[in-house]
């Protein structure tokens, strides 16, 4: 990528661009859709083993792969049968790809889609949609401004509880939400996001450390970085961008939230004390929304005991189970209210959330998690790990859209 200026590429492939938005944007309902994989780990691993399987039921087809190493590059490429392109741009530029699939480093979520909707592709992105809430800003602008579907990878708003959910809220069956809680904790017995270390991986022979770093702080090559990215400030969010997402954007579905007024997190490194991760093993968000209500979000990579996860409303209690949700009156609404078992329909499934983003393609089917619900988000994750990692209570500034502290 060093060897290419940004302004000299994109004036370049101007026309290239050009045609290819109109082609993504006309792929008839029956038609094959090509798929261009961007970032090969672990993650994209999972979705392309998924979307090789449902390339003859789906009609998709993988054609293009890029990842700065090239080991997980090849890999990619025997997988699917999509040849390797080394620069993401050139990708971008294929008449023979509608959409891509983003499953980078967080760091790098914002200025692929950017650029894939500059070139006329559909997106599914990993989440988070992007690590700051700036960027964010920029995608949802992007987005509409150039009328490609966007999939964020929040793959739980594929199960249609929290849909279902939002039914019940707003006929006040639950009476005033108050309180909505969730967790995601797991326990380790060394250390936390410590995912193996390649010993291949070889800077400038087959891996392309600067191209990596991208918009990062500039670093010597550390395969810690770059294998365990995700315990880092430069690249991740830790906890609050990598599964705290997930369990907030469902809180924000299920009652139809938009943007938290205040927010505060806590939480430190208490029992992965020696870890080279800057990130706390331990996180706890309280969000306000403007009117209630208070969202608690619970995490710790020591003790994954769950924390059921419940809309507490005034007349009834929603809780989601792994069937669906229940709700039970309260004591003093017991004759007002009458217990309701959900069944839910879809789930939490990469493929089932690929399968809604093609339909949005093909047939102008909603999304189940837009670059809006994505928006809404990062903004809820930035302003409790901001308070964290100040010590201040922050809030949502809704006429400059950015977090503040309080």
């Amino acid at each position: 990528m060093e060897s290419v200026t940004r302004r000299g590429f994109f004036g370049a492939a101007a026309a290239a661009v050009s045609a290819a938005r109109a082609y993504s944007q006309v792929v008839g309902a029956n038609e094959r859709l090509r798929i261009g994989v961007i970032g090969c780990g672990g993650m994209a691993t999972g979705h392309m083993r998924s979307l090789v399987k449902m390339k003859e039921a789906d009609n998709i087809e993988i054609t293009a792969v890029c990842d700065i190493y090239d080991k997980r590059a090849e890999a990619a490429a025997k997988l699917t049968g999509g040849r390797i392109v080394k620069d993401y741009r050139r990708l971008l530029e294929s008449k023979d790809v509608d959409y891509v699939l983003i499953a980078t480093p967080e760091h790098w979520h914002a200025q692929i889609t950017l650029d894939a909707a500059d070139a006329g592709k559909h997106i599914y992105c990993e989440k988070p949609m992007t690590r700051k809430v700036e960027q964010a800003k920029k995608v949802v602008a992007k987005i509409k401004q150039k009328g490609v579907k966007m999939q964020v990878g929040v793959q739980g708003m594929s199960d249609d509880s929290y849909e279902e959910a939002n039914k019940y809220v707003r006929d006040g069956t639950l009476g005033k939400v108050v309180i909505a809680q969730i967790d995601y904790s797991r326990n380790h017995g060394g250390d936390f996001f410590d995912y193996p270390i390649d010993a291949d991986a070889k800077p400038g022979v087959n891996l392309d450390w600067k191209a990596w770093l991208g918009s990062a702080p500039k670093r010597p090559w550390d395969p810690y970085r770059y294998f365990r990215w995700r315990c880092y400030w430069d690249y991740s969010g830790g906890i609050a961008t990598d599964l705290f997402v997930h369990r907030v954007t469902r809180i924000i579905k299920a009652l139809g939230l938009t943007f938290p007024e205040k927010g505060v997190g806590t939480g430190g490194k208490f029992q992965f004390t020696a870890s080279k991760n800057e990130i706390p093993d331990t996180l706890n968000f309280l969000l306000d929304y403007p009117g209630g209500p208070t969202v608690m979000l619970v995490s710790s990579m020591a003790n994954d005991t769950p924390v059921n996860h419940v809309l507490r409303g005034h007349k009834a209690t929603l809780e989601f189970t792994q069937k669906g949700f229940t709700i039970r009156p309260q004591r003093l609404y017991a004759k007002d209210v009458k217990e309701i078992v959900y069944q839910k329909k879809g789930a939490e499934d990469t493929t089932l959330h690929h399968r809604n983003l093609q339909a949005a393609i093909r047939k102008n089917e909603p999304l189940k998690c837009d670059s809006m619900l994505g928006y809404y988000g990062v903004v809820a994750v930035e302003v409790g790990l901001e308070s964290f990692r100040r010590r201040k209570y922050m809030k949502w500034d809704a006429a400059k859209e950015r977090v503040v502290p309080a």
